[in-house]
């Protein structure tokens, strides 16, 4: 395990339930120990998506026992990577964070037929991002 992580990601969407947690999962799943990771909403539900966890586990990234968390300041600020998906304002900004918005369907209310091609598009756009975060690590060491 490195003994700092190369970069800290955190999710944003309104309800961490869909496609935040899909995100962190998929980071988690293939960064393993290089990132630190982190998903949030500014209004939290009470549980991760049920379709959004079946459609994760096809994909071999077990997310059932993640729970959303609200949104805070700190978390903002103690990221490297801050990507919205959704909040619109309620993320704070800081200098010296990289912010991405990534426009994603909201898997909310969907099936798993449905939530599989935004799954296949959060782990496109969290493939790039982990080479991305390599090759700046790269670039700086």
């Amino acid at each position: 395990m490195p003994a700092v992580p190369l970069a800290s990601v955190l999710f944003v969407c309104v309800h961490n339930a869909g496609r935040s947690q899909m995100a962190a999962g998929f980071l988690r799943h293939l960064a393993g120990d290089r990132v630190e990771v982190r998903s949030a909403g500014s209004l939290p539900a009470a549980q991760v998506n049920p379709a959004a966890v079946a459609v994760m586990r096809e994909a071999g990234v077990d997310i059932a026992g993640q729970e959303p968390t609200v949104l805070t300041t700190e978390a903002v600020q103690a990221s490297d990577y801050v990507i919205t998906m959704g909040c619109g304002d309620a993320c704070p900004v800081f200098p010296g964070r990289k912010y991405l918005d990534w426009r994603l369907e909201d898997p909310a209310g969907k099936g798993v037929d449905a939530v599989r091609p935004i799954r296949d598009e959060i782990r496109t756009r969290v493939e790039a991002l982990v080479a991305e975060i390599d090759a700046t690590a790269g670039r700086e060491g």
